[in-house]
């Protein structure tokens, strides 16, 4: 149950919406105050009474049930004890009931969401860079299938460019079929780079004449170019497994080369295609943007040209109800142009497309760039992450069963969540010391949470049948925690904020340990004390283990 929104519903309140009285109840200080609390200071204005006056009325108005137990008004807030013993006998029996389904819901059935996340480049590095575009992506891929929504995974491959056209020159001047068949990406990368250090102008106007032979569909230049992208998705693959990655779309920019002029017609039709020095623009001006760049004055396409094509394929072929766009903040500019333009041609569900923004991720020595060779490759983030965890791991259990596995686990997981774990506008600075901690707010503590209560449960006879006639506040508060898992999974989505869940997690392992340290369970006083422990237990397992799948995170049953 979402008690907040409960106790919403029981509020009434003239010229104050449910979602606005949500938005306002929260947690206070200490448990003694109460479970909930709605400062009444902002009502305040709008009511044109003292919060104490409006805190007194709404306790006076207020029906207690069996979800609340008492209300109290105390200075201008309005306080709400649960029922303690009902709310948490329901919360873990309801855990129980629903398993893996536990958090889930069936409010998207009907409805599509495309997600456009990742979107690597053809031929180039993937570094570090693509991190939090490509878990970003995959965990709200997640959390809307999670939700009942047809969810469509696009990956919006970067394969048109005349970065293309320089690859096939620096390969024809310099590289072997086998090196580059053994080498892969790596080997394409190091002809990249040499192309851009030491192409002459001869070989930079032999590279742009590449492209155009790709573009006029000429033989041998595509055979390279497809040759080029098999051996790219090929590599990329090997790390969409380790982070538990999926796509049901790889149409990339290349896919939209026929598609674009109907759009391109489409804006001359309605009078929205304007000349410019030889190009083709959209004027943005009344509306506070510079010009959408459709066509440069050598005719040819442009990010825009094609995500237009891109945007009004999607809507054509899966119909969505909404559409997002995982890229970096930097291109806030380029969404919100492309999406005034479908505005401006009519599209109803131009409405409907979202700019899902994220900050920039880099290591603790700085940033990268491509074409200068200074690259950090995400799969060397991962192997050195999954390395160090097996050094922590085999440190802390010599014994272990596994230790491979678990350290893979470890390490990829502490890779995602330290992507996840902030909002995702803030720029990060990736410490593989920080999110291998295992005293600190990461994946590695959840997993060691997970694994602990796993440890109780095996060395339990089962759980038999009990009765919540007594709680501890330890029990109560982690029992609170893990009922919030299908109102935060839902916030996750709404927000596009999977961290969230992220959150979620600590809160529940913090509040799990120290329910662990301060209630004995195995050797709790009573057959009945012990079996209600055991299920909270399980319970606290259940629900970190779906919480963390959202996210793309396994969990070792030993650690």
């Amino acid at each position: 149950m979402d008690y907040k929104q409960h106790i919403c519903n029981q509020l009434n309140v003239e010229g104050v919406t449910k979602e606005e009285l949500y938005a306002l109840l929260c947690e206070p200080p200490t448990p003694d105050m109460g479970d909930y609390a709605l400062p009444c200071f902002k009502l305040a204005k709008i009511l044109r009474k003292s919060p104490v006056m409006i805190a007194d009325g709404l306790k006076a108005a207020y029906p207690l049930d069996g979800v609340v137990s008492e209300v109290t008004s105390v200075n201008g807030y309005l306080n709400f004890k649960l029922n303690r013993l009902g709310m948490v006998e329901e919360t873990v029996k309801k855990i129980l009931n629903e398993g893996e389904k536990y958090g889930a819901s069936n409010i998207g059935q009907g409805k599509c969401v495309c997600i456009d996340y990742s979107s690597v480049n053809i031929a180039k590095p993937f570094h570090i860079g693509h991190l939090s575009t490509t878990v970003l992506g995959s965990a709200l891929y997640k959390i809307y299938n999670f939700l009942g929504y047809k969810t469509v995974g696009i990956n919006h491959l970067g394969d048109y460019g005349t970065q293309f056209g320089k690859l096939i020159c620096a390969y024809k001047h310099w590289g072997n079929k086998a090196e580059v068949e053994k080498g892969g990406i790596h080997a394409i990368n190091e002809l990249y780079v040499r192309f851009n250090n030491e192409a002459t102008e001869e070989m930079q106007a032999e590279a742009r004449e590449y492209f155009r032979l790709i573009e006029s569909g000429d033989r041998e230049a595509n055979e390279i170019f497809e040759w080029f992208k098999s051996l790219t998705l090929a590599y990329v693959q090997t790390i969409y497994d380790k982070l538990s990655v999926t796509f049901d779309s790889y149409a990339g920019e290349r896919f939209y080369t026929d598609k674009m002029q109907p759009v391109i017609d489409e804006l001359e039709e309605k009078h929205l295609l304007q000349s410019s020095e030889g190009a083709k623009i959209v004027d943005l001006e009344p509306y506070g943007m510079a010009p959408c760049l459709i066509l440069r004055s050598d005719g040819a396409s442009l990010y825009a040209t094609r995500d237009l094509a891109a945007a009004t394929y999607r809507k054509n072929t899966y119909d969505f109800d909404k559409c997002l766009y995982v890229v970096a903040y930097q291109q806030n500019l380029h969404f919100k142009q492309v999406f005034k333009v479908l505005e401006l041609m009519e599209k109803p569900w131009a409405k409907d497309l979202v700019h899902v923004a994220y900050g920039m991720v880099s290591l603790e020595d700085g940033a990268m760039s491509t074409r200068k060779g200074k690259v950090v490759w995400l799969e060397d983030v991962i192997n050195k992450c999954v390395e160090k965890a097996y050094t922590v791991v085999n440190e802390k259990n010599p014994d272990l069963e596994n230790k491979e596995d678990v350290a893979q686990k470890v390490g990829v997981g502490a890779v995602i969540f330290g992507a996840l774990y902030n909002n995702k506008i803030k720029d990060i600075v990736f410490s593989y010391d920080k999110v291998l901690n295992f005293e600190g707010e990461t994946s590695v503590y959840v997993q060691y949470t997970c694994a602990r209560a796993g440890s109780v449960l095996q060395k339990a006879d089962g759980i038999g049948e009990y009765t919540v006639t007594d709680l501890t506040d330890e029990e109560f508060e982690l029992a609170k925690a893990l009922s919030a898992l299908p109102d935060t999974v839902l916030s996750a989505a709404e927000k596009y904020e999977p961290c969230y869940i992220a959150r979620l997690c600590v809160d529940i392992a913090q509040k799990f340990n120290k329910f662990y340290f301060n209630c004995k369970i195995l050797t709790a006083q009573t057959e009945n004390v012990k079996n209600f422990r055991l299920a909270l237990t399980q319970a606290t397992k259940q629900t970190l283990t779906n919480a963390l799948s959202l996210l793309g995170i396994g969990i070792p049953e030993k650690m």
